[in-house]
């Protein structure tokens, strides 16, 4: 039997002889076993790893989604099938990755803001965006159906995606309120462009030629006045995009089981409280929301 007296960094000394090779190699596993000559090629890997104490952002937007729209007859200016596609493949990433707090979507774009102490991935951008956008993407085609019916997907839709740190409360509600006041500009644009086309019997180059330079205003103005549209009272959903986030909701369900002081089993209504993605149309850019939802920000402290 041979057993180890002594050990250096280098050699074991064994009882009956010493053996010259490093003592590491006398416990073998199946990954020591895997290295080759070959692993140095991982030095030319990066570090990728997000700064701590921000908030990280994954955006994914729609690769020539104007081209996707136009194959699959999107309804305009807003098609609601394609809306509804977009929230519920947000909802299957959130539903995934618990540690996205909130996310906002318009149009062919979605963000996810991961909380500033999540540790997922070891906080490397490239598994978040990855992961990110793949399951979107994955979902965008697995829920298809649910929304178009039998409307065949022509081909597969592609989403890119990108990551940026905020560091504070402010700096990342202001990012949401970018993103929220471009739904504004982009949605009325395009009300009032589609409404000239298609109540107003322009072409769209003409419709392009007759919005050049109007500022807000004026385009609240032709759409009311030439066509009894108050835009204030268009859709919360084309407005001001949805707000994905997670709140606790209580549900009942049945269950069958013996109660104290019974012989038989019964069936009994239980009621318990649980976290689900929950989607709101509403401003982001002004105070209420986030003092109604205040588990959505860290302290800055």
């Amino acid at each position: 039997m041979w057993t180890i007296i002594g050990t250096s960094k280098f050699c074991a000394t064994v009882r009956f002889g010493v053996v010259k090779r490093p003592l590491a190699s006398l416990f073998t596993c199946s990954r020591a076993m895997a290295k080759s000559k070959f692993e140095y090629v991982r030095c030319f890997e990066t570090d990728d790893t997000c700064l701590r104490n921000c908030y990280i952002v994954v955006r994914l937007d729609g690769r020539n989604f104007h081209k996707f729209a136009e194959q699959h007859k999107f309804t305009k200016p807003n098609d609601n099938r394609a809306l509804g596609l977009m929230t519920r493949s947000a909802r299957s990433v959130m539903e995934e990755l618990e540690d996205v707090v909130i996310a906002y979507g318009q149009s062919d774009e979605f963000s996810f803001v991961f909380k500033r102490s999540t540790t997922w991935f070891k906080r490397r951008a490239s598994k978040l965006m990855t992961h990110v956008t793949s399951q979107f993407s994955s979902s965008y085609v697995f829920y298809w159906k649910e929304f178009f019916g039998e409307q065949p997907l022509l081909y597969p839709p592609g989403f890119d995606g990108r990551v940026v740190l905020y560091p504070s409360n402010r700096n990342l509600r202001d990012y949401l309120s970018w993103r929220q006041a471009d739904c504004h500009i982009n949605n009325l644009y395009n009300t009032v462009f589609w409404t000239l086309v298609q109540k107003g019997g322009l072409t769209t180059a003409q419709a392009e030629e007759r919005l050049k330079r109007t500022l807000a205003a004026e385009k609240n103005e032709i759409l009311f006045s030439e066509f009894s549209i108050n835009y204030n009272t268009e859709a919360l959903l084309h407005r001001k995009g949805t707000a994905l986030i997670w709140e606790k909701t209580e549900e009942t369900i049945t269950k069958r089981m013996k109660l104290p002081n019974e012989e038989e089993e019964k069936d009994v209504n239980v009621t318990r409280s649980r976290k689900r993605v929950q989607a709101h149309h509403c401003d982001i850019i002004g105070e209420t929301f986030w003092e109604e939802h205040p588990d959505i920000l860290e302290d800055d402290g």
